[in-house]
């Protein structure tokens, strides 16, 4: 079995603020902002970088790190919390609220989120 992975690019604007590039996002810029504690551990990823491509699959693959669902929040504001136990084999425990917006690039809000930075 082959696991569908594809690379996604993450800016950093003059703002301060994190939008993920999605050429064929039809909603308003404002949902792609990356907030809630993505944008943390996107700061933490790039290490300082503007720019942050990241490789996302719904199974592990190689030197992947892992995003765990911990909390489905379908009934509220939508999307769901997840949690970032480790990076690099470092401990974080970062939390971070990914919306909707993971629905339009998975399909559905999965149960884990594998990345790895390219």
């Amino acid at each position: 079995m082959t696991t569908a992975v594809n690379t996604y690019k993450f800016v950093k604007e003059d703002t301060g603020r994190w939008y993920i590039d999605l050429p064929d996002w039809q909603g308003v810029k404002a949902d792609l902002e990356m907030v809630e504690g993505a944008d943390t551990m996107l700061d933490h990823v790039g290490e300082g970088s503007k720019i942050v491509e990241l490789i996302l699959a719904e199974e592990p693959f190689g030197g992947s790190s892992e995003l765990q669902l911990i909390e489905d929040y379908k009934d509220h504001v939508g999307g769901g919390i997840y949690l970032l136990k480790e990076y690099e084999g470092q401990i974080v425990n970062q939390q971070m609220w990914l919306c909707d917006v993971t629905k339009f690039v998975f399909g559905k809000l999965p149960p884990f989120i594998y990345f790895k930075k390219q």
